[in-house]
This record gives C-alpha cells, sequence and structure tokens, in this order.
C-alpha cells in the first residue's frame, strides 16, 4: 500500500487516507456570514472526492472579524443551524470527515472580493468596517491603520474563538483548524513586523506566541475532551533582510513544540501572507521544506502544502518522511475528482460515491469500492 493511502489519526479522528481538502475561501456567504446555496453544493462537492478530510474555509468569530463582507460566520447561533444542516443533508450521501478553520482577519480585513479587485474598503463605505490588529501598522501602506488591540479586545477575541469553537461542534464538524498563518490576525501577533508591542503580548518570542497559545488553550478547554484541533501556521514570512527579521522557521518550531505540548492534533504548514514585500519563488513543494523541519522537531503529525499536484510528487514527500500527510487546495477546485485520479495512478483503492462507480474506467473497476 502506498503511504498516501494508508489510514493516519489526528488526534482522536482517524482518516482513510492522507489527502486532505485544504480551507479555500468562497467569499460567497450571505451579508450576515451565513452559508449559501454555492456553500452547500461545494461542501458536497469536495465532501464526495475521496479526499480522507475536508475542512471548510477560514470562518470568522467575529462580525468584523473577515477578510471580506462575503466571508463566512460562526459567531451566531443562525450561522451555525444553518451549517448544521448543510452538515447532515451532506451525510447521507458520504461518510467523509468534515473540518472547519476558525479564524480572524486583523488588519487584512474589510476588503472587497477577489474577483472585484481585492482592495480594502474604507470603514466609512459600505461593506467596510475598522480593522484591529495588534499594532497600528499596516499590510499595505495604502491602507487605513488598524486600531491596536487592547487587552479586553484581545480576551474578546479569544473568547469569540471558543464560543465559535463550541458551535463549530454543536454543528457537527469533526476537527477544528486554528488559522494562525497567511498573514491574519494569530500570525500577525506572532510576527516581530506586524508586532511592535511592549507588554506581554510583543517583543519576546514568548510573548509573540502568546496570543497564539492562549486561542488554542481557550478552545480546547471550550470542545469536548478530546476533540482533534489543529493549527495552520506560515512557516516563514520570506522577509529576511538585514534591518528587517520576520516570522521563521525556527519560529515555527518552538511554536509547533508548545502547541504539541498543549494537545494539538497536527500542524498544517504554509507560508508567507504578512508582509507586501515577501519575496517568494514558487514552484512544486516550495513549502514542503518548512514541514519537514518541523517534522523533524515533534511527535504528532505534520502536513504539507502548496503546489503539490502530482500523484508521484505526493507520495514521495510521505516515503522521505517530509510530512505525514498532503493537503490540497486549487488542485481540488480544478479537479475535484484528483484523489480518484492519483488512486489510479497509484493503484490503490478508493472508495466512491455508488452513484458514480460505473463512470470507472474499464482497466480500472478494480480499483473502485462504494462508500
Amino acid at each position: 500500500m502506498s503511504l498516501l493511502f494508508s489510514p493516519i489519526q489526528l488526534g482522536t479522528l482517524t482518516l482513510k487516507n492522507r489527502i486532505i481538502v485544504a480551507p479555500m475561501c468562497q467569499y460567497s456567504a450571505e451579508d450576515n456570514g451565513e452559508i449559501t446555496a454555492w456553500h452547500r453544493a461545494h461542501w458536497m462537492n469536495m465532501a464526495l472526492s475521496g479526499a480522507g478530510l475536508f475542512i471548510v474555509e477560514a470562518t470568522t468569530v467575529q462580525e468584523n472579524g473577515g477578510i471580506t463582507y462575503a466571508d463566512l460566520g460562526l459567531w451566531n447561533d443562525p450561522q451555525k443551524h444553518k451549517m448544521q444542516q448543510a452538515l447532515a443533508e451532506i451525510r447521507q450521501f458520504t461518510p467523509m470527515p468534515i473540518a472547519i478553520q476558525l479564524a480572524h482577519a486583523g488588519r487584512k480585513a474589510s476588503t472587497e472580493k477577489p474577483w472585484h479587485g481585492g482592495q480594502q474598503i474604507p470603514a466609512n463605505q459600505p461593506h467596510g468596517w475598522q480593522t484591529v490588529a495588534p499594532s497600528a501598522l499596516t499590510f499595505d501602506p495604502e491602507e487605513a491603520l488598524p486600531h491596536t488591540l487592547d487587552l479586553a479586545g484581545i480576551k474578546q477575541v479569544q473568547q469569540d474563538f471558543a464560543k465559535a469553537a463550541q458551535r463549530a461542534v454543536d454543528a457537527g464538524f469533526e476537527l477544528i483548524e486554528l488559522h494562525s498563518a497567511h498573514g491574519y490576525l494569530l500570525h500577525q501577533f506572532l510576527s516581530p513586523l506586524s508586532n511592535q508591542r511592549h507588554d506581554e503580548y510583543g517583543g519576546s518570542l514568548q510573548n509573540r506566541l502568546r496570543m497564539v497559545l492562549e486561542t488554542f488553550t481557550a478552545i480546547k478547554a471550550a470542545v469536548p475532551e478530546g476533540f482533534p484541533v489543529g493549527v495552520r501556521i506560515s512557516g516563514t514570512d520570506w522577509i529576511n533582510e538585514p534591518n528587517r527579521q520576520g516570522w521563521d522557521i525556527a519560529s515555527s518550531i518552538a511554536l509547533s513544540q508548545q502547541l504539541e505540548q498543549l494537545g494539538a492534533a497536527y500542524i498544517h504548514v504554509s507560508s508567507g501572507g504578512l508582509d507586501i514585500q515577501q519575496k517568494i519563488e514558487v514552484k512544486d513543494n516550495y513549502q514542503v521544506p518548512f514541514a519537514d523541519a518541523i517534522k523533524q522537531q515533534v511527535n504528532i503529525p505534520v502536513i504539507a502544502v502548496g503546489l503539490i499536484t502530482k500523484a508521484q510528487q505526493a507520495e514521495a514527500i510521505l516515503q522521505n518522511h517530509q510530512a505525514d500527510a498532503i493537503a490540497v487546495a486549487r488542485a481540488m477546485l480544478y479537479d475535484p475528482r484528483w484523489p480518484w485520479h492519483v488512486a489510479a495512478e497509484l493503484k490503490e483503492k478508493i472508495a466512491i460515491a455508488p452513484q458514480y462507480l460505473r463512470s470507472q474506467p474499464h482497466g480500472l473497476k478494480k480499483l473502485f469500492e462504494p462508500f
């Protein structure tokens, strides 16, 4: 058996294979953060893909915490009830575990949808609001300054993550991922480029880790004992200049080790998104070395992501012990049956919906079986 199609344990949750559908923002929610027909169709599509796990897109825990006005939210019960109904419908047809990523965009909030330009919307304009951050520093020099979160504001964010986590459990999600990557609020606390505080949440590395560690702890306290909670991080800011040192892999290792001690189910390793001057050479496996470095220092599963698009490429990452699982995002949007094709290439069995069994090419029929 290939490693890619072997089971893996994420905390108390067992996945049938090591292909994970990474969170992908759809920017298609109602103005009140509730899911729409688009989400129900998209979730069903991903849940029928044959992957081991599907993680729903970054979902904001506060009304003004989304990247855009069309982000999903889980700050109230009506949002939870609609998600609960959608999950119940999906589970009539597929047993795939479904997770949700909880997030807050911080200073990168209040923007237009990407296909409408993605620019920040001023607070006094429709669909705009005042952003917040660890320090009054912008992502883009042309954007408005965020408000600096005071201690009460920090505690409120942590409480709202915990409340959203409770709603996620009630809705029927089987795992929670805490979004601490891509330049959003929790990542902003981690990086010295965006966090210039002089209190217990800024300055030293341990102080900058505090927001993520406390938020993770609040979530763990809010969900049932043993409920799996993983964390997505950016392995690096891609900024390493003489006078500007960003978040780096050594800091990521330190964070990952402390999250492991607190009971994290896994570490999901992406990169970048914090600084507009980042310089990234995007190529196959370009983020895998960060996952590899962290995997050597922790005992919990590490997930690699980023331009992993081919069967043998994904299998080699696992065989070389660079990661324990593979997350796929845009390739899944382009080809929602990517796991089927990978299974066929690796000559591995995969379970699919019985309604689709007759779609198999004649030479591959023995590789497909019903859920």
